[in-house]
């Protein structure tokens, strides 16, 4: 019965390295697609912009309106013409009254009366024609003042009104621009922290399953090692009619139980080292030759004893294909022979 149920077991123990392998197989596609995305979207990555770098410089707008102003009194002038109109009209009078006097014979003391009299008149009509064109002049000034005034004010309100939708349009720019960039940024980084999320995912997953598969394989060795037990029993009993574990000989005893162990526990500790191939783990390395496909084929020893003693033929991790290399749960290259054309062997 201990035969069949360690046959059992090293069968058991090939079906769970099957399926921790492929478990790994799985983990490490997702770990590489992940990998491969925040490579491409760390590649195609928006730049880094500057939101203001299209403003510009408005103070060209502001316009100097000092030549639009004008003085309005500096071409006031003095009115002569009433003036010259009374001069004439007092002459005229004069000579009037002269004239009468001739005729009438009246006295001088009358004529200069009379003279002075119509002076009077045409200087109160002279008076008030000057009064009047004064007053027109100073309104027609007064209003083209106030033109002026209300024109530059209309002119700088203009002016203030495009100065400052011109700063509110940049400062708009500036600001969508500047949301735009925020948005995809937040994006981006939730979809990397996604992708993050996945690798680590994916590495765990690959890490256990790959402990996963070195657990299956101390199973398949505790089983072979039971086959090798049950075996040795078996025959030695045969040999010395169940009185023990073996026969004697004329170089001694010899212990089939422990010959069979020991073999099997080789042939175990190398397919087990056999997967151990780091170059960091070997020295003494010497390449022999290729095999059909091409693969570089070494001799080596392990620096650690404890994966095996002497020489051994393989490869190394860093020159096969990748989808027979996987990590150890130190971090070590393991190459799965079995999807090589090279034999792992000691030599």
């Amino acid at each position: 019965m201990g035969l069949f149920k360690a046959i059992g077991g090293v069968v058991g123990g090939f079906a769970k390295k099957a399926a921790a392998k492929r478990n790994q197989r799985r983990y490490a596609a997702d770990r590489k697609k992940a990998t491969a995305e925040m490579a491409s979207l760390e590649k195609n990555r928006q730049k880094v912009i500057n939101p203001y770098d299209n403003f510009s410089n408005l103070s060209s707008m502001a316009k100097d309106l000092s030549g639009n102003l004008s003085n309005p009194y500096a071409s006031l002038s003095v009115s002569t013409a009433a003036a010259e109109m009374q001069i004439e009209e007092a002459d005229i009078a004069l000579a009037n009254t002269l004239d009468t006097l001739r005729a009438t014979g009246a006295g001088a003391g009358g004529a200069t009366a009379l003279a002075q009299a119509a002076l009077k008149s045409k200087k109160g009509v002279s008076a008030s024609i000057e009064q009047q064109e004064a007053a027109n002049e100073k309104l027609r000034a007064g209003g083209e003042e106030r033109l002026q005034a209300a024109q530059t004010r209309e002119q700088v309100r203009v002016q203030n009104v495009n100065i400052q939708e011109g700063r509110r349009m940049q400062t708009a720019d500036a600001e969508g621009r500047k949301f735009e960039f925020n948005a995809q940024e937040r994006r981006d980084n939730s979809k990397m922290s996604f992708l993050r999320q996945s690798y680590n995912t994916a590495k765990k997953g690959e890490y256990g399953a790959s402990m996963q598969k070195a657990n299956a394989i101390g199973d398949i060795a505790s089983s072979v090692g039971g086959i090798g037990d049950a075996l040795g029993g078996d025959i030695g009993q045969a040999l010395t009619g169940g009185g023990g574990g073996g026969v004697p000989s004329a170089s001694g005893s010899v212990d089939f139980v422990g010959g069979g162990r020991s073999a099997l526990d080789q042939g175990m500790n190398n397919l087990i080292a056999g997967s151990m191939s780091d170059v960091r783990l070997k020295e003494n390395i010497k390449l022999i030759g290729k095999s059909p496909t091409g693969l570089n084929i070494y001799l080596f020893e392990y620096i650690n004893k404890k994966f095996g003693k002497g020489t051994y033929q393989g490869v190394m991790s860093n020159e096969v294909p990748q989808e027979a290399v996987s990590k150890n749960i130190d971090g070590y290259d393991m190459v799965d022979y079995s999807k090589l054309d090279v034999v792992f062997k000691q030599i």
